[in-house]
């Protein structure tokens, strides 16, 4: 019998799938402002939505 518990055997997941699943299940949304597919406006507003929900990212809070 090959019998697995959820998440152990079988195959894996790639992160944009798990990402996919998270936002279509869950309503979740993971985006990174490094995410190529992604126009200047749209990674800008991702930056905005991110500092205004957690705080400014390290990177930016050196620079300034």
């Amino acid at each position: 019998m090959r019998w697995h518990p959820p998440g152990y055997g079988g195959t894996r997941r790639n992160a944009d799938q798990v990402k996919r699943d998270g936002w279509q299940d869950q309503g979740m949304l993971a985006v990174s402002i490094e995410d190529e597919r992604l126009t200047w406006p749209e990674k800008e507003l991702v930056r905005q939505l991110g500092d205004r929900l957690y705080g400014k990212r390290k990177e930016e809070a050196h620079e300034q």
